[in-house]
């Protein structure tokens, strides 16, 4: 089932329309939301939080209106803003046990609680220091502890290594993949990142100038058209490359050693294909794998 869903919805800031007539459905599972800056990413899930009412169209999460019930959506979800949402002076244990009796957890069921998730998120150590006095890593973990507190079906992640250096960033998305794959949390990623889409996420959305342009599971998105092959030489043969055209094919890309090749469609086993070139041009294959698109081709695409 689809944990949230827009139809038709249009959102706009005074005059100027952010999403416009947008339908799509969120699955179930890890789903990444992608789109360059002020694509509507945050307005989407403002809207879904029920912060915005929209122009016109309807929005719903796990099955409730944005507009007639969101007080009941923001008690079942969780929610890592972008930006810093601490309160000073407060503890961090005591800062997510509020942020547990906000989603109306009996105030001790939400002080245990707030202990494990600190625990979880690797505060345990520092949970009673100050949560301004806290690294950006740390803050942001801290963010995501907040919104685990009350044992929510959904997360909304928006920018969720959003400061992070390679280490702390590597730890945020190693916390997302196991909230999401043992944790059995259905989790949506906002972001322009996209290696951290493409590490934690199962299913994207593309959103382009408020508009839903791109949509699949990850897998399906980076296959490529017509059999296309990534080989390595031992080193370039300009006599392999001219083989494959001889035979119908197509060099695509070139790199050192490295080349992607388009084969005819009739081919039958691409890698027999090539190794039987390889052996009448006298030239040692090192390897040879049908080629993928990374996400990073899907989004360009896509904004193109």
């Amino acid at each position: 089932m689809a944990v949230a869903e827009a139809v038709g919805l249009t959102v706009a800031y005074g005059t100027r329309r952010v999403l416009e007539d947008l339908t799509l459905e969120v699955p179930e599972g890890s789903v990444g939301l992608l789109g360059p800056n002020g694509a509507g990413k945050t307005t989407l899930l403002k809207t879904w939080l029920g912060f915005l009412r929209p122009v016109s169209g309807t929005a719903s999460v796990l099955g409730m209106n944005t507009a007639s019930q969101s007080l009941r959506i923001r008690q079942r979800i969780g929610f890592m803003p972008e930006l810093d949402c601490h309160i000073p002076g407060m503890n961090a244990v005591t800062y997510v046990a509020y942020a547990g009796e906000l989603c109306g957890m009996p105030a001790a069921e939400a002080m245990r609680r707030a202990h494990e998730v600190l625990e979880y998120c690797g505060l345990g150590e520092a949970r009673y220091r100050a949560v301004e006095t806290y690294s950006t890593g740390m803050r942001q973990r801290i963010k995501l502890a907040q919104a685990l507190v009350h044992g929510p079906r959904l997360l909304f992640l928006d920018e969720p290594t959003n400061g992070l250096d390679p280490e702390g960033r590597r730890e945020m998305l190693n916390l997302i993949r196991e909230v999401s794959q043992a944790k059995g949390v259905s989790v949506v990623v906002s972001s322009h990142l996209l290696p951290d889409v493409e590490q934690t996420c199962e299913y994207v959305l593309v959103l382009r100038e408020g508009r839903l342009v791109q949509q699949g599971t990850v897998a399906a998105l980076r296959q490529t058209a017509g059999i296309q092959m990534d080989v390595e030489l031992r080193e370039p043969q300009p006599a392999f490359y001219a083989a494959v055209e001889a035979r119908g094919g197509r060099v695509v890309s070139r790199l050192g050693s490295r080349c992607r090749l388009v084969l005819p469609d009739a081919v039958d086993d691409p890698v027999r294909e090539l190794l039987i070139i390889a052996r009448e041009c006298k030239v040692q294959v090192r390897s040879a794998r049908p080629a993928m698109r990374s996400l990073e081709d899907v989004f360009l695409e896509a904004m193109s």
